[in-house]
């Protein structure tokens, strides 16, 4: 096949500098990030440490549950209570807690779950129950699969105090354990970390797994009551803050908290599937729309050095599709450097790339029909 000469040729070189351009703003993004995104650490504490309450939603958690509960006993600050509720588990996460309760000299307390009423999202009711149920001046809501720093809570609360916040989030190191989770997980950091300048601090993220709030400031937003039937509750949340004028900020919560979501490709497919439509407020055209680009971005560039390669393109394409890759490569390896993650994928990001698409579909197709299901429970409430 001869190569394309003329217009069409132009076309595809300016199409290709248009490519390396975005790039390149998504590579200012990640350099400045850097910077900007700032990391939860060690922070001068306070005069007056306010009470905490560390609330953890745990439903059929027996793998996790030991270790996250440990870990939050151990935290070295003076005045904090952790409750956990056992959500309906059907596993040995109610025997595991009692176990860890009796040991806990008065610091834990295990509640059962209520009925999942009409109208509410199962972790939503989860969370509503444990913050009624809370004694502290700070609410800190955390997920089952996380283990946390010994100052974790205290650097949390200290840069909650200095800052001035209502409340905060942090990312929490993702870990991984299979090939499959390696090559799809990398997406979530990577994502915050070359999509949101942190240079403009007017609107961040949420992360569930992480949430920080001064108690009246929860209250005044409406808690989880408020957010019962959105599928992301954490972004709902963050956002009924930053509307109320209440600040809220995002933190790199790598170096005091980690996870590992999802142990294995299935799980891991289905718990992303569970939240990759929601996360556009089900907004079809948008939805659709991103994902298409993300594809575009990640497998044009590779496929034209490929068809230059073979003689089928001329060869001027190559430097503006050899730069948006190289810009592509440094998002994601400072995404994998800043994360701790595995330096083998960065390579490897078309793939990932197109196995979330994969993930995103199958999101798309439960939610659209109804179907989405994460631990026995409906999730396809707020579908609106």
């Amino acid at each position: 096949m001869a190569p394309l000469e003329g217009g069409k040729m132009s076309f595809l070189v300016s199409h290709e500098w248009s490519l390396a351009l975005f790039s390149a703003v998504l590579a200012a993004f990640a350099v400045t990030n850097v910077i900007f995104f700032r990391r939860l650490r060690r922070a001068r504490a306070p005069a007056r440490l306010p009470s905490v309450s560390i609330l953890v939603p745990a439903r059929d958690e027996e793998r996790n549950i030991a270790s996250c509960v440990g870990s939050l006993l151990q935290q070295g600050y003076p005045k904090f209570e952790v409750v956990v509720l056992n959500d309906g588990s059907q596993d040995r996460t109610g025997e595991v807690l009692q176990k860890t309760e009796a040991r806990s000299g008065g610091r834990l307390r295990v509640i059962p779950g209520p009925l999942l009423p009409p109208g509410w999202l199962g972790k939503h009711w989860a969370c509503h129950q444990l913050a009624q149920a809370a004694r502290g001046e700070l609410l800190l809501f955390t997920d089952a699969d996380t283990v946390h720093h010994p100052q974790a809570l205290r650097d949390a609360v200290a840069t909650l105090e200095g800052g001035g916040l209502g409340g905060l989030s942090a990312l929490p190191r993702q870990r991984v354990g299979t090939v499959g989770e390696a090559l799809v997980i990398p997406l979530l950091p990577w994502v915050i970390h070359s999509y949101v300048p942190f240079i403009l601090p007017k609107r961040t993220p949420a992360i569930g797994q992480f949430m920080l709030f001064r108690r009246d400031v929860y209250e005044a937003v409406g808690g989880h009551g408020a957010v019962r039937e959105e599928v992301l509750d954490d972004i709902a949340l963050a956002r009924n803050v930053q509307q109320a004028g209440l600040g809220w900020e995002f933190f790199d919560g790598s170096g005091r908290v980690a996870t590992r979501m999802y142990r294995g490709w299935r799980e891991t497919c289905r718990g992303l599937a569970k939240n990759l439509f929601p996360v556009f407020r089900y907004n079809v055209p948008l939805f659709l729309f991103v994902w298409t680009w993300l594809l575009w971005l990640a497998w044009q560039p590779p496929v034209v050095v490929a068809l230059a390669a073979s003689g089928r393109l001329r060869g001027e394409i190559v430097p503006p599709a050899a730069l948006a890759i190289g810009l592509s490569l440094l998002t994601w390896a400072l995404s994998a450097l800043r994360f701790r993650l595995p330096l083998v994928q960065v390579p490897l990001y078309p793939v990932t790339v197109l196995l979330v698409s994969g993930i995103a579909v199958r999101s798309f197709l439960w939610h659209l029909r109804g179907q989405g299901t994460w631990k026995g429970r409906g999730i396809h409430v707020g579908k609106r």
